[in-house]
């Protein structure tokens, strides 16, 4: 065994996963409209304009849905994408279909990294809902350092568990590195 405590690694031995999350499909404009529309509260008990809505769009997103979990194909950056929290960063990783090696065939890469931030390079992380994230339960995550946005997560579905999971991880690496720095170094 590896760890003293099961399923805790620090961060200088190991990166390991905290937390993963997907991306709602309100981060592509044709569902924020759906979201728009859902939302729509007039009417009589359930049979309001928004849930007759969002019964007619079941098939759109349906195929959004599968849109966003398809693979990604040599590098496009539309859609395969998927957040992860780990205990050195926040990555944004995409799982993609391209040609490698001498072999005429096709593969599949799960976890290609496309962007990360360090835990360190944050001091705060705001919530932005675009219209027609509400009825989807999305939000866009705004990491800040000192007023200055340093990355965005696009409608990560259910922000505030998974921007509360950052924050704690933030601190707890913050912490530890501080403390090792303030560490006499043993001579």
């Amino acid at each position: 065994m590896k760890q003293a405590i099961a399923g805790v690694t620090p961060s200088a031995v190991q990166e390991v996963t905290v937390m993963d999350a997907w991306p709602s499909i309100a981060k592509y404009t044709l569902g924020r409209i759906m979201g728009q529309l859902f939302g729509i509260q007039a009417g009589i008990y359930i049979f309001r304009v928004g849930n007759l809505f969002a019964l007619a769009g079941i098939p759109f997103c349906l195929a959004l849905y599968f849109y966003r979990l398809a693979p990604s194909f040599f590098g496009a950056p539309f859609h395969g994408g998927f957040y992860r929290l780990t205990n050195r960063r926040v990555v944004v990783l995409r799982n993609e279909i391209k040609f490698s090696g001498p072999s005429i065939l096709p593969t599949f890469v799960f976890g290609t990294e496309v962007k990360s931030v360090e835990l360190d390079r944050f001091d705060s992380i705001a919530v932005e809902r675009l219209p027609g994230h509400k009825w989807f339960d999305a939000g866009d995550l705004v990491f800040t350092r000192d007023g200055v946005e340093t990355f965005r997560l696009e409608a990560v579905s259910r922000p505030e568990s998974f921007r509360h999971t950052c924050l704690k991880s933030h601190a707890s690496y913050v912490g530890i590195k501080r403390a090792l720095e303030r560490q006499p170094v043993p001579a």
